[in-house]
């Protein structure tokens, strides 16, 4: 009976593990056991050869892109977020043609042909300003790509608009958007999201947007802030809930092309400052987050390791737990950093991660195509 009783939770793993390496879909149960009882070497072993099934080889991808934000104006007022300001304040800026004209030909002198554009979300600036924008952007630039916005964005035009998620996408798509960031998951529990960032987008709005662009064909990526009030349970839901939507896109569409999860940065926030949250993610905690993420989203193909956010050691960790790519240089980064990151790299320490990590470096562009 004690022989029995002692062999009977590796041989549950092993039942799970099986079912894994088969690409059967996990239950949030199965996700669960395997994320809080088992040991990490098995999980970034398993994570590892899923990551061999889904991109084949050495190659570790990379890029260069440049976020830059639009404003920094927000009335979602996000609890994690020390970059947004009120009506009021005297620092409140909207980014200028200008400026604009001048961050991008950096970009592209640093080699770089990517745009990432961002809030906040100005209560006074609707549709017609975003289709004035990304119309002039590539007329000025006509290679630049624009990965821009968020389904909380699209989610405030809608309503502002009085329209559809449809109608906000169509009209941003025709001005020239190249791709739409999962930015604004955070967690997608409802329970979590009115804690984190109560006026944002609900849980079901983030996915309806992004069911709505699927369909469009409109490539898109998927994230996780984690690491705050949300419990295990709520993560694994998380990923289930991408997996599921993944499920939905038509034949052939992109759907999420990536998924990348970040721990919550907590200096200076309203929730650590006044909730008393502060992060509690430590190397192995978010290396078991990327296997776990590797072993239930079977079919998103790409698994992105946050070296701004976690650093170098853990990224390299990371390569071997399941992802396959360590992000870009993002030569303009202004949210997470606000919070407490320094993680940023230029091209070099970037590629010497991969290496260092026994892999090849392959810069890629938004699509996870080689460059």
């Amino acid at each position: 009976m004690i022989k029995n009783y002692l062999c009977e939770p590796m041989e549950k793993r092993d039942r799970i593990y099986e079912k894994v390496l088969r690409l059967e879909e996990l239950s949030v149960e199965e996700g669960l056991y395997l994320y809080t009882e088992a040991p990490l070497q098995e999980m970034m072993s398993i994570a590892s050869k899923l990551r061999q099934i889904h991109v084949p080889g050495n190659l570790v991808g990379w890029q260069i892109d440049r976020n830059v934000n639009i404003t920094n104006l927000c009335f979602s007022q996000c609890r994690f977020c020390n970059f947004c300001r009120k009506p009021g304040d005297p620092d409140i800026y909207i980014t200028s043609i200008e400026e604009y004209n001048k961050k991008i030909r950096d970009l592209f002198e640093f080699g770089g042909d990517q745009l990432l554009l961002q809030g906040g979300m100005h209560p006074d600036l609707g549709l017609d300003f975003y289709i004035d924008l990304f119309k002039e952007l590539k007329s000025r630039f006509p290679k630049l790509k624009l990965h821009a916005l968020g389904p909380p964005e699209v989610v405030h035009l809608t309503r502002k608009e009085s329209t559809d998620y449809s109608t906000v996408l169509d009209a941003l798509i025709e001005a020239g958007l190249d791709s739409l960031p999962g930015a604004g998951a955070e967690i997608l529990c409802d329970r979590v999201r009115k804690i984190v960032s109560p006026a944002k987008a609900t849980r079901t709005e983030w996915l309806d947007v992004m069911r709505v662009a699927h369909h469009k064909n409109l490539p898109t990526s998927a994230t996780m802030m984690f690491g705050h009030v949300e419990t295990d349970e709520e993560r694994i839901r998380h990923l289930k809930y991408l997996r599921d939507l993944q499920a939905e896109r038509p034949a052939g569409h992109y759907g999420f092309i990536s998924f990348i999860p970040w721990p919550f940065m907590d200096k200076g926030t309203v929730l650590a400052e006044k909730h008393g949250v502060r992060t509690n993610v430590s190397r192995s905690d978010y290396i078991r987050l990327i296997a776990i993420s590797r072993i239930m989203l079977d079919n998103i193909t790409n698994i992105q390791t946050s070296i701004l956010t976690v650093g170098r050691e853990t990224a390299i960790m990371s390569l071997h737990g399941g992802a396959n790519d360590v992000g870009s240089v993002m030569i303009e980064e202004n949210v997470v950093s606000a919070a407490g990151s320094s993680g940023m790299h230029d091209a070099a320490q970037l590629q010497s991660v991969i290496t260092e990590s026994g892999f090849i470096p392959s810069r890629r562009n938004q699509k996870y195509e080689a460059v």
